[in-house]
């Protein structure tokens, strides 16, 4: 039995590690002689399209754009105090690429805001930055989104909000 399709034609999702897309259709395959769903999303700023199972969906991490109050929570975040900051560049990696597997628009706000600080004190090693470059487009593409603004004026709400600390 098949779960009932959670997502619709034309809705934003955010898909963990890859971005915010558009679920562009929603076809049968047929995969280990099996006739199963398979949503095909549209990630944008990469210009992917990637097709996940309907039944793994949720597996995947694959979620609805937040609501607005959770978008503002995430922007508030990013203007809090932080905690300390392992120095071992390697932990830090490590625990930041398991939170932007996990994927909740907490959980992306708080690598943006962790490694911002981190490269001010001293320059992200290639890897690092790319996470960091990562989670920014996606919490900004995902808070745009879900408040409705321009991807502008939430990267410039962003940074005026990191910058504070």
């Amino acid at each position: 039995m098949s779960k009932s399709k959670v997502f619709q034609i034309d809705q934003k999702v955010v898909y963990p590690a890859q971005g915010v897309g558009i679920i562009k259709s929603i076809e049968d395959r047929v995969f280990k002689d099996k006739k199963t769903p398979y949503y095909t999303i549209y990630i944008e700023v990469t210009d992917m399209t990637i097709m996940a199972p309907v039944e793994a969906a949720e597996s995947l991490g694959i979620r609805a754009i937040v609501s607005r109050d959770e978008a503002n929570k995430a922007l508030e975040l990013i203007g809090e105090d932080y905690g300390d900051i392992p120095s071992d560049w390697k932990l830090r990696f490590q625990m930041n690429q398991d939170l932007l597997k996990k994927g909740s628009v907490i959980d992306i706000a708080t690598i943006v805001r962790t490694l911002y600080h981190r490269s001010k004190m001293k320059e992200l090693p290639i890897q690092e930055r790319k996470l960091y470059d990562t989670a920014l487009t996606i919490l900004k593409d995902e808070v745009s989104c879900s408040l409705r603004k321009p991807k502008e004026e939430v990267e410039n709400m962003i940074f005026a909000r990191l910058e504070s600390r």
